[in-house]
């Protein structure tokens, strides 16, 4: 990758929220990826969250609340729209290569960790929502050692059986994509009224210039049916802390697979938090209420993981055992871990 320059685009002031925040563009290849940051005003900052965005999404607008709502909390928020993302250039919502999209987010990444002068050496956290999930797995697995953790809401760590393509249309997406990568054709159903439970979220969003809208690109959904089997392939690889989240009623990816990965992986900090009635957009297309749940629950991850002296501080809970667990709100009493899970707990005791 090239080297990483920045240019300050605007500067808007959120003084009212105790939250500023700054838009940069990075130049990468020759082009500009859009950036931006989330800083809060009165308070030390506890931490840094890193925010990778889901596929068609982008962070300045969708990701704005999520931003806004980290910052007030404590937390330096940083994000980066992939290109053809958002205000990043590039064919709109062509991905070329799922391995360069990670390595360009690295690549903004490791330039805020060069800035440790500026933050000290604070915790340090990813969070992704739906492909940005498998952007975070990625960038765990090429970094295993510069992460305090990771918040992964409804992932896209492995593809559904129920919306997996027979393996015949996968034969001739891989065959397509040799010709006319960059066709519109794939045939999927409406993201945004299959994402975004409530009407009214679903409009504002919909009404988003900056969000892709129009069906898959043959080399998009290529790559990421690639990087999703990969991953399948690997959740045991998993061992940094993390929270994952997901709505029970979830139709863009499923839940279970999320139930997989906690069980599957050797992290000995993980946590799975499961919301009956819930879709898959928890922080943006659900109601206040559940939004606010959600929120409380991420910050509270957050919290207890963020030392205020050291990125590699031990945890404030007490033990391994007490660190794993998967709840769901409506049934806060089902604390006993699956059989894989106790096991799991024991080994890394």
């Amino acid at each position: 990758m090239g080297s990483v320059e920045f240019h300050r685009q605007g500067n808007q002031d959120l003084a009212e929220k105790d939250v500023h925040y700054e838009e940069e563009y990075i130049e990468c290849w020759e082009t500009k990826r859009f950036t931006c940051r989330w800083l809060p005003v009165h308070q030390e900052i506890k931490a840094l969250v890193f925010l990778c965005h889901g596929y068609a999404m982008e962070c300045s607008v969708f990701m704005r609340e999520t931003g806004i709502r980290f910052a007030q909390a404590g937390y330096a928020v940083f994000g980066i729209d992939y290109e053809g993302h958002g205000k990043s250039d590039g064919r709109r919502c062509y991905v070329e290569s799922f391995t360069a999209l990670v390595n360009d987010t690295i690549a903004f990444f490791k330039s805020i960790r060069a800035e440790m002068e500026i933050y000290g050496n604070k915790a340090r956290f990813l969070y992704g929502e739906s492909m940005g999930g498998a952007v975070v797995l990625y960038i765990h697995r090429k970094e295993p050692q510069e992460w305090s953790g990771a918040i992964l809401q409804a992932p896209m760590c492995k593809i559904s059986e129920k919306v997996k393509p027979p393996a015949i249309f996968t034969s001739i997406l891989l065959k397509l994509a040799e010709y006319i990568p960059s066709w519109k054709i794939v045939p999927s159903a409406n993201i945004i009224d299959n994402a975004f439970k409530d009407p009214i979220k679903r409009q504002e969003i919909r009404a988003n210039p900056l969000i892709y809208q129009q069906l898959p690109r043959v080399k998009t959904a290529v790559e990421c049916l690639k990087a999703s089997e990969d991953l399948a392939k690997h959740l045991d690889e998993v061992t940094l802390p993390f929270l994952v989240l997901h709505g029970e009623e979830d139709r863009v990816t499923d839940p279970n697979i999320s139930r997989e990965l906690f069980q599957t992986s050797k992290s000995c900090d993980k946590e799975f938090k499961l919301y009956p009635g819930m879709w898959h957009g928890l922080t943006a297309g659900e109601s206040d209420d559940n939004i606010e749940l959600v929120f409380n629950d991420i910050i509270r991850w957050l919290n207890n993981r963020s030392p205020t002296n050291a990125r590699d501080s031990p945890l404030r809970h007490a033990d391994v055992e007490s660190a794993m667990e998967f709840t769901t709100p409506s049934k806060l009493q089902d604390k006993e871990l699956p059989k894989a899970c106790r096991v799991a707990a024991q080994a890394c005791g």
